[in-house]
């Protein structure tokens, strides 16, 4: 059974990209072995600066928007396991104004730089943190650019 994802339009600025993002979560979760043979479900909110900036104060103490944040279901050793449903392995939030922003700087079509949040925050909610060190850094990029290559999207950090 293929992962549910449910995508929240908190910002009618988004426009149509419910398709393309949970396209871009089933090939993050596929690649990292997920969602194959069990029931996943992720939800994805794609909000405004506002939103996240309120989000992000209230979970992490910082008083500015966040380009993606991710809030995992697990409690640091197992994600939960349950006998009905899936496993809920959390949700990702995407602000519209940061994402166009950073799109504009990096030169690259709003889409390319929502789907990319995506991979991003996907992995999070699988445990990686490029915070932790250098070398986990490393090894979320690289699985990042292998994953939106397959979506057929520049590397972002070349």
């Amino acid at each position: 059974m293929p992962a549910t994802v449910l995508v929240n339009l908190y910002s009618p600025r988004w426009g149509e990209v419910e398709e393309q993002v949970a396209r871009a979560v089933r090939a993050t979760l596929e690649a990292e072995g997920r969602g194959l043979g069990e029931e996943v479900e992720v939800g994805i909110l794609l909000t405004n600066d506002e939103h996240s900036r309120e989000l992000n104060r209230r979970h992490r103490g910082l008083d500015r928007p966040a380009n993606v944040l991710s809030f995992a279901m697990d409690d640091g050793d197992a994600f939960p396991d349950t006998d009905e449903g899936p496993v809920l392995l959390g949700d990702v939030v995407i602000p519209h104004e940061t994402t166009l922003a950073e799109a504009g700087e990096a030169g690259v079509t709003l889409e390319a730089r929502l789907i990319h949040l995506v991979v991003h925050g996907v992995l999070h909610l699988l445990r990686y943190d490029h915070e932790r060190s250098e070398a986990e850094a490393e090894r979320q990029e690289a699985r990042e650019i292998a994953i939106l290559a397959g979506l057929g999207i520049a590397d972002p950090y070349g």
